[in-house]
């Protein structure tokens, strides 16, 4: 177990007094058996008129602020403190029918699971298929576990990592061509690829823990920002997660905010302004994950 602080801030900067529209924010964790909420702070300046709670299709929390008033600059900083229970990778029970692949999720589970299951990009040449396939192929005994493992190590591996500034995420097959891509891209990747063997995968939006501060020889990649990570339904063990930017399983030095069937349902700040595009002039954000 870890207490954790984690700051967010986001700052807008304008060229001259813009007017603002609505701004949806998700920055407070999703409270669990292996993550506790302890306590949330929420700064806005300039202060919202009214800010509102509401908790999307998928359970999401969601922060609704409304500005009357017109500034030069928008900053959002919230802080948060959690207790952070990760699931160690070799604690990750799958029921026996499931322990090899394939298999298939009973009725009950297939019906909720939904589109999860479903790609949603296309491949028209296969390639993504492919990519998953051979990653089952070179997998002893294809026991499900290790599959998913050895499919987000190859993307640690052979994928490099680029900390991209770009609104949006590449498809798959960007990613696949490239052989790079950010945190989300990998995300995206890996779930389209667990989706062609039959798993159903969704998007995770959160933090990273800095490994640094336990053991400086092995630093993690994608801290200092949000991260973004996959989880895949397993029977047994359930929404199971893989973090494909550092090949882990199971939760570890992962804190989870946002889950979504596709990234776009899980951007973690969005909004509007009145001006001209040329108004903008960047976005800064700064990220720090703590152990207390």
């Amino acid at each position: 177990m870890a207490i954790l602080h984690i700051q967010h801030r986001t700052t807008y900067l304008y060229k001259k007094a813009v007017e603002f529209g609505e701004h949806r924010l998700m920055s407070r964790p999703r409270d669990s058996h292996d993550l506790r909420l302890i306590d949330t702070a929420l700064a806005i300046d300039p202060p919202a008129s009214a800010l509102r709670w509401i908790h999307d299709v998928f359970g999401n929390s969601i922060a609704i602020a409304s500005f009357d008033q017109a500034g030069e600059r928008l900053t959002f900083d919230s802080g948060v403190w959690v207790e952070h229970y990760p699931v160690g990778h070799r604690k990750i029970v799958v029921e026996p029918y499931a322990s090899r692949f394939p298999f298939s999720y009973s009725a009950e589970d297939a019906m909720d699971l939904g589109r999860t299951k479903e790609r949603h990009y296309q491949d028209p040449h296969h390639r993504v298929d492919e990519w998953a396939k051979d990653i089952l192929e070179r997998t002893p005994e294809a026991r499900t576990l290790d599959v998913l493992t050895q499919m987000a190590s190859t993307i640690r591996k052979d994928f490099k990592y680029t900390a991209r500034e770009e609104v949006g995420v590449q498809t798959p097959l960007q990613t696949l061509e490239l052989c790079s891509g950010s945190c989300r891209d990998f995300a995206l990747f890996m779930m389209e690829a667990a989706r062609c063997l039959g798993f159903a995968a969704r998007f995770v939006s959160g933090y990273l823990y800095d490994e640094s501060q336990v053991d400086p020889t092995n630093p993690l990649v994608g801290g200092g920002a949000t991260h973004a990570w996959v989880q895949i339904y397993l029977p047994g063990a359930g929404w199971t997660e893989f973090d494909p930017t550092n090949a882990l399983a199971g939760g570890r030095n992962l804190v989870r905010v946002a889950v979504a069937r596709d990234p776009t349902q899980a951007v973690p700040l969005s909004g509007s302004y009145i001006g001209a595009p040329a108004d903008f002039l960047e976005m800064r954000i700064e990220v720090t994950v703590t152990a207390q």
